[in-house]
């Protein structure tokens, strides 16, 4: 076991003084479902014991949806809990809202089928989803909530605490929808950043783990052309997803103009071991970096 997961240090901290990368981290989820719930999280949200939530959970998974249970910060609000529902594919990405009283009336609300129109009223303002689920790992439950309530006392910044996103180890980590671009080691002004970055249809790559449209290689090589070509447009960039590229290989993306880049992606181990999570085993891991950007087309 590692030294520091002896000595009780945050898997955070650790993955910070690795200088862990971030592109390629982003959990891999086309669309989204985010329902209000003000109450106690369990650490699975998928074993919720509401039978009402854990049906609706298990229905979203099956149908090709992410749900996240999000509040307001310090659990403000009352009334009717919204429903978020979000598609994060370029071409139409979309934010759309609908209400319910309760999570019995979960069972009716429609996750249309990949590609179908979102029911519900459009969202024109970007959200940002702040990972406090406490009960996964301490990092979320110290550095996301401190995170949240920092930008809600800031005012303007439509912040939400949600359930598990995945890398715990890159605490503060936060979704911002709906491109789907997913950040981690934020604090308050770089959040501020990705959010308004997003209000003006375009990405803030500093921090960024990757879109969750894409897989792990797909985000990594999207992130690489950006960085290559400066290109800030949200919804510019398209990826020949492939699920042989999920260890990397060559992945190639698409600009609207018609410019197409491969990009060769591969896995390189870390320099040290460290815990996936608080409390966990230090580990070997290997991170997905973009090992060249080749233009194609002659362009």
């Amino acid at each position: 076991m590692d030294a520091g997961t002896e000595t009780g240090e945050r898997c955070a901290a650790l993955a910070r003084s690795l200088d862990e990368p971030l592109a390629g981290t982003a959990p891999v989820a086309p669309r989204w479902v985010c329902v209000e719930h003000r109450g106690a999280w369990p650490q699975s949200v998928e074993n919720h014991p509401d039978p009402t939530v854990a049906a609706f959970a298990a229905h979203a998974a099956a149908t090709g949806w992410r749900l996240l249970l999000v509040r307001r910060p310090g659990r403000r609000g009352d009334g009717p809990a919204r429903v978020y529902l979000t598609d994060t594919a370029p071409a139409t990405a979309r934010t759309t809202l609908l209400t319910v009283a309760g999570p019995s009336e979960l069972g009716d609300v429609v996750l249309p089928a990949a590609g179908a129109p979102l029911p519900g009223g459009t969202v024109t303002d970007p959200l940002l989803m702040v990972c406090t689920h406490g009960r996964r790992d301490r990092c979320c439950a110290l550095d996301g909530r401190a995170l949240a309530l920092g930008l809600m006392e800031l005012g303007g910044v439509d912040v939400w605490e949600c359930s598990h996103l995945g890398g715990h180890r890159f605490a503060p980590t936060a979704l911002v929808l709906p491109t789907g671009y997913a950040y981690g080691r934020l604090d308050p002004a770089a959040a501020v950043a990705a959010l308004k970055a997003a209000g003006s249809d375009e990405v803030e790559t500093a921090l960024c783990r990757g879109r969750s449209t894409w897989s792990p290689a797909g985000q990594v090589a999207e992130l690489a052309v950006r960085a290559a070509t400066g290109l800030r447009d949200a919804h510019a960039l398209e990826v020949a997803d492939d699920a042989r590229n999920a260890d990397g290989g060559t992945v190639v993306v698409s600009a609207r103009d018609g410019r197409r880049w491969a990009v060769d992606v591969a896995a390189a181990e870390g320099s040290a071991p460290r815990p996936a999570s608080c409390g966990a085993d230090a580990l070997p891991y290997t991170a997905l970096r973009a090992t060249e950007v080749r233009p194609l087309d002659g362009r």
